[in-house]
């Protein structure tokens, strides 16, 4: 590893707001501009700022902000030509930036920002909800949601990884790894915590770990296949070079000893526990599980399940998933009958495995059993798109609801994820390729407005305890494996 020390700089704490009115803070400009000028499409005049994005820009006015009674989650997505942000309670949009390139979303840890992938940076959104602690209480704010200055240069954006207090930046195209502490954004900061790379370019990820350490893949732009867990020194502690075509990371509940985390493999799963990496044993001699979901309080993973090393027209159109066992190494395999892709997984709020299929359906198992707990119809019956980057059904989770987008129809359908009843659909203004959804915090805990949709009082008290399920892959640069190298596109 090659590794640059940095400052901390910044790294700011939730501010207390007092009880007569909004605090200061925020980050970036609101108009979505940097202070040097940089443009709303999120890219600065000489293309990324020098330092890495660590200068943060002023805080907006607390005039900018408005104090209300609970936030209504936004939902953010990504569409030819920009971002648009949608208020979840009526779809009406509160905001849009013109952002130049294919853009794609990741969660950027706090609750509050979404990373935005686009012509070789990475730029924090402002999605513009603020849940902020006043001793045994909360305090709400809204604003306008802004594109920010606050910028990372990254040759070929990839995987954007939450996890534990710090989240994980990856530039395939250089290796670099970026940590940032999250939570230095609000007061316009990005918090950069380190900088380091691997010894080549690939597409890679790095998963941050709770003592201080790193989860890292090594490679080149030809093959990978090597894992390695770092410590806080960036010292390797454990690696496993057992892992061809290494896609795809989850983070599972973890044990006493530390974290869990899964990545897929071409010829199964390895899962990183207790310190060393252990394999998960599979049938035969090829299996991909290259995109993966996790719950932080439950074992099990839900991941791709492909078996085809040499499909036919290049790519595989899967009917299983794996439900991966991480405290045993095994995994379960539950046929769903209906074709999927990689946007079509996500994870319910007590863990719940979440798939969206071709014939229409959200289906939702008890990750446990494999049991089917509900079937809801959410679309018209789908296939495929032929490249990754075009947009198909696809769906977030947060505050115990699923946000599932039909791009065809333009059409938002949201529903209760522990009882599988569908409560509201709303109509997008755009046709989206990706979505982020934020509550104002880093759990996705928060209070329902009174009056804020048709639920009655007893749905909207189901939802007052629902937590943000958290993926630790996190929408990040998922897979469409028609190539399992990427060979066949760029990122």
């Amino acid at each position: 590893m090659k590794r640059r020390a940095v400052a901390l700089l910044g790294v700011g704490v939730l501010a207390l707001s007092a009880c007569g009115g909004p605090a200061g803070g925020g980050s970036g400009g609101s108009d979505g501009r940097s202070s040097d000028g940089g443009s709303s499409d999120g890219e600065s005049s000489d293309g990324g700022s020098s330092d890495g994005g660590t200068a943060g820009g002023e805080a907006p006015p607390a005039t900018d902000r408005t104090e209300v009674a609970a936030l209504s989650p936004r939902i953010v997505l990504a569409h030819e030509g920009g971002v648009t942000t949608l208020d979840s309670s009526d779809g009406s949009t509160v905001g849009s930036s013109e952002v130049a390139g294919y853009v794609r979303l990741n969660p950027a840890g706090d609750g509050r920002h979404v990373a935005v992938s686009a012509s070789d940076e990475i730029t924090m959104y402002d999605t513009g909800l603020l849940a902020q602690g006043h001793g045994d209480h909360f305090h709400y704010y809204v604003q306008d949601p802004a594109l920010t200055d606050l910028s990372v240069p990254a040759p070929m954006p990839g995987h954007v990884v939450p996890h534990g207090d710090r989240t994980a930046l990856f530039a395939d195209g250089t290796g670099d790894i970026t940590l940032i502490d999250p939570t230095a954004m609000v007061d316009g900061d990005l918090g950069i915590l380190d900088e380091t790379s691997t010894e080549a370019p690939h597409h890679g990820v790095a998963v941050p770990l709770s003592d201080g350490g790193l989860l890292v893949t090594q490679g080149t732009e030809d093959e990978r296949h090597t894992v390695q867990a770092l410590d806080a020194d960036g010292n390797v502690t454990a690696e496993t070079d057992d892992c061809p075509g290494v896609h795809g990371e989850a983070a599972a509940k973890p044990t006493e000893s530390g974290d869990v985390i899964s990545l897929g493999c071409e010829n199964g799963s390895v899962i990183y526990r207790d310190g060393g990496f252990h394999k998960v044993a599979i049938d035969g001699d090829y299996q991909r599980s290259g995109n993966q979901k996790g719950h932080e309080d439950s074992p099990i993973v839900l991941a791709d399940h492909k078996v085809e090393a040499d499909p036919e027209g290049g790519v595989e159109h899967p009917t299983e998933i794996a439900l991966i066992d991480t405290l045993d190494d095994t995994q379960q395999i539950v046929d769903l009958g209906s074709e999927y892709w990689f946007r079509s997984l996500d994870r319910g709020p007590n863990g719940e495995a979440l798939v969206l299929t071709a014939d229409g359906e959200l289906n939702i198992l008890d990750p446990e059993t494999g049991e089917m707990l509900h079937e809801v119809p959410v679309t018209g019956e789908w296939t495929e798109p032929d490249n990754w980057q075009e947009a198909g059904p696809m769906m977030s989770v947060a505050d115990g609801t699923a946000f599932v987008v039909d791009p065809a129809a333009q059409k938002l359908t949201m529903v209760d994820v522990a009882s599988g009843e569908i409560y509201r659909e709303l109509d997008l203004p755009v046709v989206p390729h990706e979505i982020q959804v934020t509550t104002g915090t880093a759990s996705g805990e928060y209070e329902i407005a009174p009056g804020a949709d048709e639920h009655d009082d007893a749905e909207a008290s189901e939802h007052d305890d629902h937590d943000e399920s958290e993926a630790s892959d996190a929408g990040g640069h998922e897979e469409h494996e028609g190539d399992a190298e990427h060979e066949d596109h760029d990122h």
